[in-house]
């Protein structure tokens, strides 16, 4: 965000510099331009997707490998935003996630073909009641609190889907839990192309890539950080 608004824009050193829409660009096969010098400014969610895809890794015996629900897209916010805890819910878990913003139409996405769809990586925390899930299994009230979807803090480009990228979720400064992507039981493209086997995604979009093991409980007034391939996304709570 800039006094005069907000733009889209490239990191480079401590500074931002103006670029044009990068999801045409994306389309197109370039990188987008610049548009004009160095700005300041606050970094705001790196994306506004219009559907927040998330993955529940179900593991083996289970009768699909792979499930998906919907997450809220007004449940984003960006880096550094403090986040209220509900206190009606029971416990909350903070899950450091793995986000892949999408970057055109998924039509036609396969498991051989997910790279071609993929605008970039960001850090997402996948904020959650677990205890809610006993009374509804279908998340909504597990994961709609506001502000649980901190994105960011901007979208790595030049990252794989297909390496081996590191997840850390901290609060205070202790680590409660480190994993990689690697480890999780399906991979990116596989989660990918069972969501876009269902539905059509577009530029924007967001797939939170499951926590099965870079989750742990959090407590209000604790700061939480996910760092995925070492964007570090902070979060304060009350």
């Amino acid at each position: 965000m800039t006094a005069e608004g907000p733009r889209t824009v490239r990191v480079e050193g401590a500074g931002f510099v103006p670029i044009g829409d990068p999801y045409a660009a994306f389309a197109a096969g370039v990188d987008p331009a610049d548009e004009g010098a160095a700005i300041t400014g606050v970094l705001l969610a790196p994306c506004e997707p219009t559907v927040v895809v998330g993955i529940a890794q179900n593991g083996p015996g289970h009768a699909s490998p792979v499930q998906a629900w919907l997450k809220s897209p007004r449940t984003v916010t960006a880096s550094g935003v403090p986040a209220r805890l509900r206190r009606d819910a029971g416990a909350t878990v903070a899950e450091a996630e793995i986000a892949v913003v999408i970057g055109r139409d998924t039509t036609g996405l396969t498991i051989e073909t997910a790279h071609e769809f993929v605008w970039g990586i960001t850090a997402v925390n996948d904020l959650s009641s677990p205890d809610r899930a006993a009374f509804d299994p279908r998340n909504f009230e597990s994961k709609s609190g506001e502000g649980y979807t901190p994105l960011g803090p901007w979208v790595d480009t030049a990252l794989s889907i297909d390496g081996d990228l590191p997840m850390r979720l901290s609060a205070d400064g202790e680590v409660r839990a480190e994993t990689s992507s690697h480890r999780l039981p399906m991979t990116l493209r596989e989660c990918l192309a069972y969501v876009a086997g269902w539905t059509t995604l577009g530029p924007g979009d967001v797939v939170m890539m499951g926590a099965p093991f870079s989750q742990a409980p959090v407590r209000p007034g604790e700061t939480v950080e996910v760092v995925i391939a070492g964007m570090r996304l902070t979060t304060p709570t009350s």
